[in-house]
């Protein structure tokens, strides 16, 4: 394997992990002044912490304990992710014509659809060292810049973030410059433009959205 096709599979494994790293850990907010009152450098410190601590708990590590480990990440992760802010975002233009309804079944099938996509991936993450560079803050949005470091590469992450309520969550994520929700934008607007919605609906729900070879940054 060439070390560009070794860096490309990192990115898809790495972001996928991550996907789920910046979601799990939460700061605890002043519902009073709706403000936070940790940072988001703090909150994806923290969230990373901790998901790196379950990851590497050997209690945890028998495959038996494989799915329930599973189960409850997937759990946090739906209290902790905002999907329909991504999804708004994936969708794009194509979100103002759904109805209420719609959008509802999207969002829960765009869930659905990331949990299988990338919940088996981050199994084999333990022992990577992050780096935090720096945040950048505009009103309600955070971005978080951070550095994956391992023995064989260092791959840019950045995270973004939105505030509501007081609280932060994370919305997209950009590995080594490359967005996932402007990844998966791509894509659905690909399907739609040469199928219709209801076919990216269809491929959500059979879980055969295929991945594009070739990201555009």
């Amino acid at each position: 394997m060439t070390f560009t096709r070794h860096r490309r599979h990192l990115w898809a494994a790495v972001c996928s992990l991550h996907l789920w790293l910046i979601i799990l850990s939460m700061p605890i907010t002043s519902w009073a002044s709706g403000q936070p009152t940790e940072s988001p450098t703090a909150v994806v410190r923290a969230t990373l912490t901790e998901v790196f601590r379950i990851l590497e708990d050997p209690k945890l590590k028998d495959p038996a304990k494989l799915m329930p480990r599973r189960r409850l990440l997937e759990q946090v992760i739906g209290e902790r992710f905002d999907y329909a802010e991504m999804s708004k975002r994936a969708l794009a233009a194509n979100w103002t014509p759904l109805t209420h309804d719609q959008r509802a079944e999207f969002v829960e099938l765009f869930k659905a659809f990331l949990s299988d996509r990338y919940a088996g991936k981050i199994e084999s993450y333990s022992g990577q060292r992050t780096e935090y560079l720096s945040e950048r803050l505009e009103g309600s949005y955070a971005e978080v810049r951070t550095r994956l470091v391992s023995s064989k590469v260092e791959l840019p992450m950045d995270y973004r973030l939105i505030n509501k309520a007081g609280r932060w969550y994370a919305y997209d994520i950009i590995a080594d410059g490359i967005s996932l929700v402007k990844n998966y934008r791509s894509q659905f607007d690909k399907i739609i433009r040469s199928d219709s919605y209801d076919e990216l609906v269809k491929r959500l729900r059979n879980r055969t959205l295929a991945e594009e070879k070739q990201e555009t940054r």
